[in-house]
């Protein structure tokens, strides 16, 4: 008990001095936001314990999964601070479980929680009394869940397999959600599964609703997942072992085909870049082939393009997942790093690419002109963009050689991180959409064009990021060894800062929501209305009049990239405030 209350002290007296600047205001926003998803959730108790359940199910689903994808979650206190201390595995779990309970997320989530309640009051005093623990049980549950699957996945990532199946699960799930209105098509004809009802995620609405044996439940499966933390807590410094046998040399015979060569060695062996592959193209296969539930093949085609966009995303801190590696590049003279980083994620990425759309659009029969100029756009496009956004925006990392139990945790800016991919893949996107255009009112000259701005995207961003980099190279190694971003002049997050309140708004809803009439309001509409998918779902321009389809479309289109550039024209190097 002892354990617990010191752990939690601890995390409390590190969030204390760690809510600051742009991470209290980030904290905010995200605490704003889940707390009208808990408050939307409460209400559902009103609609019905099915839209409950089912709700739950989601938070639940959130928990297990959103760690993976933000650096393995909250790792304010580490087990690996405790090592010295010789604490059993049992109490240490304990303790770092009282310290999990401390934060935003867990106080959300207990709002959430007060469904229980609400539907225990409406049953009567007994029912009410009930839900006060399961409450807190229900609770337990979601956050050991989400232990558990952060300890499983940074396990499996230390072998090649564990980390392309673990890269193949998450990106299906994640696919699964983000067409979410697919799932909701299929199931409006039958309403909610029974089977969600019996989920341990309604374990707790089941015990209020005067199924005692769900409380019980509920608390057997607490011990267990304590217990099988504590089991994987003690695995967790083992060392990650790559065997390089059998390998067959790469040869090079120039400077900047070494580049090549060694990049694509990385792809192979870095088992982090293994699981952003696999997540990659589990998401875009998955993304793409979703709406075949409801007997729709129109999307299938796309999956080649959503796997670039994604692949690109993924990579989006490339140089910063290498950490200091760069001194290397540095101090070899005559190879062109950034060319050589370019050639080889093409050479990865570019022939899953090709494989998926030729393959899916021979499946479905077209629209050929479509696919093919949106992938060479976007294959251009996001081998440019890659490097450029890396060495402008870069991420300090951990070495991969010092990462530490948790494989997912390649840097402490887990925010930075995920700002960073939403910005690739808002880039990547707009990219694609010259080319998108054409080919949707002229057909096959939009591939030409695609080949052009790709190859421009390439050439262009390549030689930026070039220059980028022999220009700012000792920064950015700096940067990456000391994790501090240099002090001479005005980063984005500090132009952000220095905005009035206002503008700072202004920039926020564009940024957070430029994406909305950009990508399914603009290019996703346009697509529909070239494949005759009319009055569909809540694509406005699919319920116009034939002469406004694409007006509307285009339209939409200009809106969001207008907000995009609103957003950058507002955070602009002549609107920050004086640096002293």
């Amino acid at each position: 008990m002892a354990v617990a209350v010191t752990m939690a002290r601890m995390k409390i007296a590190v969030l204390r001095h760690a809510y600051r600047g742009q991470r209290a205001q980030t904290a905010g926003t995200g605490a704003a936001l889940g707390a009208l998803l808990a408050a939307g959730t409460v209400y559902l108790a009103f609609a019905g314990p099915d839209l409950l359940a089912a709700a739950y199910a989601v938070w639940l689903l959130g928990w297990a999964l959103g760690p993976v994808f933000v650096g393995g979650g909250d790792e304010t206190l580490r087990p690996e601070y405790f090592t010295l201390l010789g604490l059993p595995p049992r109490r240490l779990a304990a303790g770092l479980l009282a310290a999990a309970f401390v934060g935003i997320a867990p106080l959300v989530s207990l709002g959430a929680l007060l469904g229980l309640l609400v539907t225990g009051a409406r049953l009567g005093v007994v029912h009410a009394l009930v839900a006060l623990p399961a409450m807190g049980l229900q609770l337990a549950v979601f956050v050991l869940l989400s232990k558990v699957t952060v300890a499983v996945v940074g396990l499996a990532l230390r072998t090649r397999p564990g980390a392309i199946a673990a890269g193949l699960l998450n990106g299906a799930i994640v696919a699964a959600l983000g067409q979410i209105w697919v799932f909701m098509v299929a199931f409006g004809e039958t309403g909610t599964p029974a089977a969600v009802r019996y989920l341990p995620s309604a374990w707790g609405l089941l015990a209020v609703q005067g199924q005692w044996w769900a409380l019980a439940a509920l608390a057997a499966l607490v011990l267990l997942l304590l217990g099988a933390w504590a089991a994987l807590l003690g695995r967790r410094a083992g060392a990650t072992r790559v065997s390089g046998r059998g390998r067959r040399p790469i040869g090079a015979a120039t400077a900047t085909g070494a580049v090549v060569a060694k990049e694509l060695r990385t792809w192979s062996r870095d088992l982090v870049r293994n699981h952003y592959l696999a997540f990659a193209l589990s998401y875009g296969v998955t993304f793409a082939a979703s709406p075949l539930i409801i007997g729709w093949d129109g999307m299938l085609p796309y999956a080649g393009p959503i796997f670039v966009v994604m692949a690109a995303a993924m990579a989006a801190n490339l140089y910063g997942a290498d950490g200091t590696a760069l001194w290397l590049a540095m101090m070899t003279p005559g190879a062109s790093d950034v060319r050589g980083r370019q050639l080889a994620w093409l050479s990865t990425q570019g022939v899953i690419a090709v494989a998926l759309t030729v393959g899916f659009t021979a499946i479905t029969g077209g629209p050929w002109p479509l696919v093919l100029a949106l992938l060479a756009a976007l294959l251009g496009g996001a081998a440019g963009l890659v490097p450029l956004v890396s060495v402008y925006a870069l991420v300090p990392g951990t070495d991969p050689h010092r990462r530490a139990g948790n494989p997912l945790r390649t840097s402490e800016d887990d925010g930075g991180l995920t700002g960073l991919a939403y910005l690739m893949l808002a880039l990547v996107v707009v990219t694609g959409v010259p080319a998108g255009l054409v080919a949707i009112r002229l057909g096959w000259a939009g591939v030409a064009v695609g080949v052009v701005t790709g190859g421009l995207c390439f050439w262009g961003f390549g030689r930026l990021a070039e220059r980028r980099l022999r220009s700012h190279g000792p920064e950015l190694l700096d940067t990456m060894r000391t994790g501090r971003k240099p002090t001479g002049r005005a980063t984005v997050a500090s132009r952000f800062e220095g905005l009035s309140r206002t503008r700072r708004s202004v920039a926020g809803w564009c940024f957070g929501f430029g994406a909305i009439p950009l990508v399914p309001q603009g290019i996703l509409a346009a697509v529909f209305v070239a494949n005759g998918m009319l009055r569909h779902s809540w694509f406005l321009a699919t319920y116009m009049p034939p002469g406004w389809r694409y007006p509307v479309a285009a339209g939409f289109i200009l809106l969001g990239l207008a907000m995009y550039g609103t957003a950058l024209w507002i955070v602009r190097p002549a609107g920050t405030r004086r640096l002293t």
